[in-house]
């Protein structure tokens, strides 16, 4: 019998791309979300209320893995007092949502957990090479990923394999970081943000539904890993980089991080922030990159 995954944050960039590969692979999938879907997908509905706590008793019947994506995007919106609670409370109060209602229902069969993180666990961390030993840092992105995981691994309690993957950005053209990057060089008016020299842990979005995928079907893998390829860039060779493969020029100078910090507030840490994340420990478990390398990965993408 096939296994059946339950994603909450399904209809997003990454749950939609996940789903149809694990239909594709005959598994059965189905959606925690706020709201039905407007067609007919194949996956199953059900539907809860994070704020509210309110959850469909049957969200877990039958299910033996859960993929928690769900989480507000921090990139929507300034970085408001109110803000910075619902973007904890998307993560947290989600997931505990679910542990109570496996609490709740004794018989169920949920035995894995895989949690979203990010690479924002590290805090602006310069030019240090970070692992998934490396100390968290101490800015509102690093308590985001740390209240994240933390809550996620309440399930232990539960018996539950539990695995967390402290995403870095995430490259696709039809969203994301890269979209919002790549816009401005498409019409001429790119540049490097900040110094340009901080680092960004990037990973091809077809390397992240593996990694979920390999979570899935390796039982033995558990704890945190970094969701980025092996070889990072600078905000200013991914810029360069971009600027090649579309074949547009880079003339303006480099966008100051006073300007940023002005424009943006504390929500400028997002482009700002320096993070050196080492895929070394997912290599080892054995997961293989398909892009390993940005001219390969923004040649696909920009086929």
């Amino acid at each position: 019998m096939s296994k059946h995954i339950l994603i909450t944050g399904g209809t997003g960039l990454i749950g939609t791309k996940l789903t149809k590969l694990l239909l594709d692979k005959g598994y059965s999938v189905s959606h925690l979300s706020r709201k039905l879907a407007d067609v007919d997908t194949g996956v199953h509905t059900y539907l809860w209320d994070v704020n509210k706590g309110e959850i469909d008793e049957h969200a877990v019947d039958g299910v033996d893995i859960i993929v928690h994506l769900a989480g507000a995007n921090v990139a929507d919106g300034r970085w408001t007092n109110d803000r910075k609670k619902e973007i904890i409370r998307s993560r947290t109060k989600s997931i505990e949502l679910i542990y109570k209602l496996m609490r709740d229902k004794k018989s169920h069969t949920v035995n894995t957990v895989i949690s979203a993180s990010g690479v924002g666990y590290y805090g602006d961390r310069a030019d240090e090479l970070l692992t998934e030993d490396s100390a968290p840092g101490t800015d509102f992105l690093a308590n985001v990923c740390l209240q994240w995981e933390h809550a996620a691994d309440t399930g232990e309690s539960l018996g539950l394999r539990i695995v967390k993957f402290r995403t870095g950005v995430v490259l696709d053209a039809n969203g994301g970081a890269l979209a919002a990057l790549a816009k401005p060089v498409k019409f001429g008016f790119g540049s490097a943000l900040g110094s340009g020299k901080q680092w960004m842990s990037w990973i091809h979005e077809e390397d992240v539904i593996g990694m979920y995928l390999f979570a899935i079907e390796n039982e033995s893998l558990s704890g945190d890993y970094n969701m980025v390829a092996p070889n990072p860039a600078t905000n200013k060779q991914l810029t360069q980089a971009v600027a090649k493969q579309l074949h547009r020029p880079l003339w303006l100078p480099k966008v100051p991080a006073f300007a940023l910090q002005l424009a943006l507030g504390e929500m400028s840490a997002i482009v700002l922030a320096s993070q050196k994340a080492s895929a070394q420990k997912i290599e080892d478990a054995g997961f293989k990159f398909k892009y390993p390398t940005l001219t390969w990965a923004l040649k696909e993408i920009y086929k």
